[in-house]
C-alpha cells in the first residue's frame, strides 16, 4: 500500500473540519441571537465572510511555518519569541474562558431537563462544579478523554443537523419576520450586536489546518477543505439557527436556558424535546472533559518552552498534568464568581464576549506574520499576494469583531493580555539564555 493510500483525503478533511468546528460552541446561541432578532442573520454572512478569509490564512500559515506550536509558531516570524509567548498565552486564556461558557451550557440544559429554577448563585455554583468534576475526571491521563469526546460531540451536531434539514416543515414565515428586529435597533447596532456571539462559533476554525501532514496533496486539498469546511459550518449554523427563530416565537426564544430542546419540544412534543436537552448535557459534558484536558497540555507545552510557570509542566504517572488542571480550574472558577449575572444566558454572553476578544489577539498576530513568513521562506511573489490580500481581510474582520464585543469585554482582555507581558517580563528574566538564543 502506497503512503497515498494511508492519506486522507480532500472530502475527508473538510468533514473533520466541520465537526472540529461544532459542538458545544451553537448549544446557546438560538437564545443569544434572538435578542437581538432574525436581523442577525446579517451578522452570520459578515462573520462567514471573515471566518473564510481567516481559515485561507491559517491553511497557507499551516503549510509555510517551518516553526512547532502553531499560532506561537506563526507569530514568531514577525514578532520573535515574545510574539510566540503572546500568541499561546491568549489562545491559552480565551480557552480557559470558553470552558467556562460550555460548563454554564450544561448547567442550563440539564436545569431546563430537570424542570428546576437556578438563582444566579446557584448556577455559578453548579457551573462550578461541572467543571471540578471534568477536571478530576481527566486526573487519570488521556487514553478516555479522546475517545468520549469524539463521541458525545455527535450529541448536539445531530440535533442540528436534524433541525436544519426537517425544521422547515414547522418554519411559519410570519413568526421569522415578526423577530426580524423586536428592539428596533439602528442598523449597524444590530449587525455588530452579535459579531461575536457568531464569531465564538468558528472558534477553533485555526485547528483545522493541524492534519495537514496526513493529507494527501496537502497544498491543494488544505484550503480546499478548510474553506469548504468553514463554509459549511457557515451554512449549517445559519440554516439551523434561522429555522429555529421561525419555529419558536422570539419572546420565548430569547429567554430559554435549552433552545434547541425547546425547538423540538414545538417539532414534535416535550418528550423529544428533553431527549434532545440529555443529549446536549451528554455532549457539552464530553467536550468539557475534552477541552479541559487540551487547555492543560497547551499550558504544559507553553511551560515546557519556558513561556509558562514549570508547574504546569509537571505530569503525574499517568501523563495527566495534574498541578496545571488544579491552577486552571480554580482559575475558571474565580471567573465563574466574578460573572455572576441575572440570568444564565446573561453570564454566558459575557464570558463568550471575553473569549472571543482574547482569543482575537492571536489571530491578528498570525494574520499579521503571515507575509513576513512568506517572505523569509522565499514563497514568489505572485503566489504570496492573493494569500497576503486575505489576511489583512480576516485581520480587519478580527479588529469589528473586537469593536463589537463591546467595551467590558475589550477592558478585561486588555487587561488580561497586559497582564501576559508581565508574565513574559519575569519569565524571560529566569530563563535570559532563551531569549538571547532565540535573538
Amino acid at each position: 500500500m502506497s503512503k497515498s493510500e494511508n492519506k486522507i483525503g480532500v472530502v475527508q478533511l473538510t468533514i473533520i473540519t466541520i465537526v472540529n468546528m461544532m459542538g458545544s460552541g451553537i448549544i446557546m446561541l438560538p437564545t443569544q441571537l434572538a435578542q437581538v432578532g432574525t436581523i442577525s442573520v446579517l451578522s452570520w454572512l459578515v462573520t462567514a465572510a471573515g471566518s473564510t478569509a481567516l481559515a485561507f490564512a491559517f491553511a497557507k500559515c499551516g503549510m509555510f511555518s517551518k516553526k512547532s506550536g502553531g499560532m506561537g509558531g506563526y507569530a514568531e516570524y514577525a514578532f520573535g519569541r515574545s510574539g510566540n509567548f503572546m500568541a499561546n498565552y491568549t489562545y491559552a486564556v480565551s480557552l480557559l474562558i470558553a470552558n467556562v461558557a460550555i460548563a454554564i451550557s450544561a448547567v442550563g440544559y440539564a436545569a431546563v431537563l430537570l424542570e428546576v429554577n437556578l438563582s444566579p448563585m446557584a448556577i455559578c455554583l453548579a457551573t462550578i462544579g461541572v467543571l471540578w468534576l471534568a477536571t478530576v475526571a481527566n486526573f487519570g491521563g488521556a487514553r478516555i478523554t479522546g475517545r468520549v469526546s469524539s463521541v458525545t460531540v455527535w450529541g448536539i451536531i445531530l440535533p442540528v443537523i436534524g433541525v436544519s434539514l426537517i425544521g422547515w416543515f414547522w418554519f411559519d414565515i410570519d413568526l421569522y419576520k415578526g423577530a426580524w428586529n423586536p428592539h428596533d435597533m439602528p442598523f449597524f447596532k444590530a449587525l455588530g450586536g452579535s459579531i461575536a456571539m457568531t464569531l465564538w462559533a468558528f472558534l477553533g476554525l485555526e485547528s483545522a489546518c493541524a492534519n495537514s501532514e496526513a493529507v494527501d496533496n496537502p497544498e491543494k486539498n488544505v484550503p480546499i477543505a478548510v474553506m469548504g469546511g468553514t463554509l459549511g459550518a457557515a451554512l449549517i449554523y445559519i440554516v439551523s439557527t434561522n429555522v429555529i427563530a421561525g419555529i419558536v416565537p422570539n419572546a420565548e426564544l430569547a429567554s430559554s436556558n435549552a433552545p434547541f430542546g425547546l425547538a423540538f419540544a414545538q417539532m414534535f412534543n416535550p418528550v423529544v424535546g428533553k431527549i434532545v436537552m440529555a443529549c446536549a448535557i451528554i455532549s457539552c459534558t464530553g467536550s468539557l472533559l475534552g477541552w479541559q484536558f487540551t487547555i492543560a497540555q497547551v499550558f504544559k507545552a507553553s511551560a515546557d518552552e519556558g513561556f509558562f510557570p514549570k508547574v504546569f509542566a509537571k505530569v503525574s504517572k499517568a501523563d495527566a498534568p495534574i498541578w496545571g488542571m488544579t491552577i486552571i480550574v480554580s482559575i475558571q472558577t474565580l471567573l465563574s464568581l466574578m460573572t455572576i449575572s441575572p440570568s444564565l444566558s446573561k453570564q454566558f454572553e459575557a464570558l463568550v464576549n471575553l473569549a472571543v476578544v482574547t482569543n482575537i489577539v492571536p489571530y491578528i498576530l498570525s494574520m499579521a506574520a503571515l507575509g513576513v513568513m512568506q517572505k523569509q521562506l522565499k514563497v514568489p511573489a505572485n503566489k504570496a499576494r492573493v494569500a497576503n490580500v486575505i489576511a489583512v481581510i480576516g485581520a480587519l474582520y478580527s479588529f469589528y469583531a473586537l469593536y463589537s464585543s463591546g467595551e467590558t469585554a475589550v477592558m478585561l482582555g486588555a487587561i488580561a493580555t497586559f497582564f501576559g507581558w508581565t508574565i513574559y517580563g519575569v519569565i524571560s528574566n529566569k530563563t535570559p539564555s532563551v531569549e538571547i538564543k532565540a535573538a
